[in-house]
């Protein structure tokens, strides 16, 4: 028998909607449910057989009744398979519920005792949608009076601000935690000896040919006094390794070399040096650096 919806559409859109609820709910991190977990694909395998089995059923079951109808019914059947939807009981209900509209021959019933140069006027009821609409829209609109006018809710201007607000704090605390986005504003000084020491071996590479492997300085100043020339702190440390040092004379930014974790191994290591008075280090150069209270 003629259905609205052919069988394989049936079981495909069936199938994949029991397919999409499944992996929305089944929590499989960055990989399919039905790859990570053999149970689901066993599981919409057989769905798909018992939704295919019962399309065949229910196929059968049609194809035998039909064959027992009588030559009347069988034409009845055809007439009104052939049929558009909208010549279908069910549709034609279904305007009428959501219309209430009148017959045509009931026109007389309706017309109102007004005459404008001819035209006349029918008294149709309204559609019970626009009826319905209008309803929803007083709910609507004494729901909101009531938030934004009585209780002072937050309008959009509002909401925008406070949620531009909490990106800015989402923002900051996700720079906290993602090393490779560290900057002289967010960084931190380091103190455990396993940092120290991967700080130690990154100098030991890329800085002793200037400042000494005992950061007593050479071409580069030393690094073990109170003296800096570009600040002392572990910022702008940070900053100088980073950015490189004085325009002309100072050393190379190391950003596209080193990670801003790695910058800031090395910078406490370096900070970590203060006081170790290495033999012949270098004059210090630059101001006395004093720490300042944030």
């Amino acid at each position: 028998m003629k259905k609205l919806i052919p069988a394989y559409l049936r079981v495909l859109i069936i199938f994949f909607v029991i397919f999409g609820v499944t992996e929305y709910f089944v929590d499989s991190g960055d990989r399919p449910a039905f790859i990570k977990y053999p149970m689901v694909s066993l599981f919409l395998f057989v769905f798909l057989f018992l939704l295919i089995a019962i399309e065949i059923t229910i196929s059968a079951i049609d194809n035998v009744t039909y064959q027992l109808l009588t030559d009347d019914q069988k034409s009845k059947l055809e007439e009104e398979n052939n049929k558009s939807f909208k010549e279908k009981q069910w549709y034609k209900k279904l305007m009428q519920s959501l219309t209430k509209t009148e017959p045509i021959e009931n026109e007389a019933g309706l017309l109102l005792n007004h005459d404008y140069d001819g035209i006349k006027e029918l008294d149709n009821n309204l559609p019970p949608w626009w009826v319905y609409l209008f309803y929803a829209c007083i709910v609507f609109s004494a729901v909101y009076l009531v938030k934004f006018e009585i209780l002072d809710g937050d309008n959009q201007e509002m909401e925008l601000k406070k949620e531009l607000a909490q990106a800015k704090i989402d923002v900051a605390e996700y720079m906290k935690n993602a090393p490779d986005l560290m900057d002289e504003k967010t960084v931190t000084l380091l103190t455990e000896p396993a940092d120290l020491a991967k700080g130690e071996t990154l100098f030991t590479t890329n800085c002793a040919a200037c400042h000494r492997a005992d950061g007593g300085g050479q071409i580069g100043p030393n690094l073990t006094d109170e003296n800096w020339i570009l600040g002392g702190g572990i910022k702008e440390v940070f900053h100088t390794i980073s950015n490189g040092g004085r325009d002309g004379k100072g050393m190379i930014a190391w950003k596209g070399t080193l990670k801003p974790k790695e910058i800031q191994a090395v910078a406490s290591y370096i900070l970590s040096l203060k006081g170790s008075n290495p033999k012949d280090a270098k004059e210090a150069e630059g101001e006395l650096w004093v720490e300042e209270n944030k």
